[in-house]
């Protein structure tokens, strides 16, 4: 459309948005209007309405390749907007979080990181943080996932000196080309409780806001999916916050902003967070070990091991890990220990349709021994 004109172009023809008493004279006078909010002025305003250890934002960030600032944005809001632009971020709609080839309303990866980046940013507004760091952290912390959910890891561990952990994958290459703050990289390269801890509360609060959120959606799904019933929830869960992952989320949520405000450290207070710890065994117990889960898990190995070996004697064969082609590396010699870190990459980059679509047709894998839920 091209728009009805007017003082200015509008989108609709009756349109009476302003952001302020607009007189009739104004319109021709080309002073007028407000003052924009420059970054430098938000900054400032932040620095005023932060909790004292929070992390402040100041000019282009402290990036690996120094940039100039923004006109308008903060370095984490710059940051914020790479993640959710990048092709590793979109490729979490087509990754396993618990179930393969998820039916329509299950979680995807993708829909997994919107979650964790809500509930974060909840926390992080009522605990004073830096509610954009937040939200970077939250919406990056899962890019490092290969295919076919966490049994990517075990598949990818032999092939790499110290195994494949998806945490420091995703901060420093899956997203290594953004040229995030380094605030930003740390948090997403130490979510993992497994990981040493984040260096800022933000990265604290998104670790929180994980287990959270994949505890209660990843209970909700196996719900709906007939694998559980509400009422096997631990009796300490269904008291403290009921059936219901709204009710679920709003206490756990509330344990964190209490707790951090009460002793100034990012943490749970301890009935909460013995709740949350019975949920999460009690998912591991009924969802994630089960025996199809794990059958499931089998299967994933199986494939992406023989990718990654198919794609290391054949490293001109990888491609760019963008959509285009193979990479044109002349010194690339198959099976060299640089060859395998290159299809490790690109295998861990895949998502679960076409790695096993690759299977199937770069080496002949029997369609029925992919994993259940695959539309092959």
């Amino acid at each position: 459309m091209a728009g009805y004109s007017g003082p200015v172009r509008l989108a609709h023809a009756d349109s009476h948005a302003c952001i302020e008493p607009q007189p009739a004279e104004r319109t021709s006078r080309p002073e007028a209007g407000i003052e924009p909010l420059a970054r430098e002025e938000r900054e400032e305003r932040e620095r005023d309405l932060l909790a004292p250890g929070a992390t402040a934002a100041g000019g282009s960030g402290d990036r690996a390749q120094p940039e100039e600032p923004d006109e308008w944005r903060t370095c984490f809001e710059r940051d914020r907007d790479r993640i959710l632009h990048a092709t590793s971020f979109r490729r979490l709609a087509g990754k396993t979080q618990v179930f393969v080839f998820p039916q329509d309303h299950q979680r995807t990866r993708l829909t997994h990181a919107l979650e964790v980046a809500q509930i974060a940013t909840a926390m992080a507004r009522a605990c004073r943080l830096n509610v954009a760091l937040t939200d970077a952290i939250a919406l990056g912390h899962d890019c490092g996932h290969g295919p076919g959910g966490h049994a990517s890891e075990d598949a990818l561990d032999p092939f790499l000196p110290g195994g494949f952990d998806h945490a420091p994958w995703g901060a420093y290459v899956s997203l290594a080309p953004l040229n995030l703050c380094a605030q930003t990289v740390d948090g997403i390269a130490n979510h993992s409780w497994s990981r040493p801890a984040p260096a800022s509360p933000e990265g604290e609060v998104v670790s929180w806001a994980d287990r959270v959120a994949y505890v209660c959606h990843d209970w909700e799904d196996a719900v709906l999916a007939g694998i559980v019933a509400p009422h096997q929830l631990p009796l300490a869960v269904r008291e403290l916050c009921g059936e219901r992952r709204s009710s679920q989320l709003g206490a756990f949520i509330a344990g964190v902003v209490s707790a951090t405000l009460r002793t100034g450290q990012v943490g749970m207070e301890e009935e909460a967070a013995e709740a949350l710890a019975a949920f999460r065994a009690c998912n591991y117990e009924r969802i994630y070990l089960r025996d199809a889960s794990l059958r499931q898990g089998e299967a994933v190995v199986s494939v992406l091991r023989a990718l990654v070996e198919h794609f290391s004697d054949r490293p001109h064969l990888v491609g760019d890990g963008g959509g285009g082609g193979p990479r044109d590396e002349a010194d690339l010699q198959a099976g060299s220990e640089k060859a395998v870190r290159s299809a490790v990459t690109y295998v861990a980059g895949m998502t679960d349709r076409f790695a096993f679509r690759q299977a199937v047709a770069l080496l002949g894998w029997d369609p029925d021994k992919l994993p259940v839920g695959v539309d092959s």
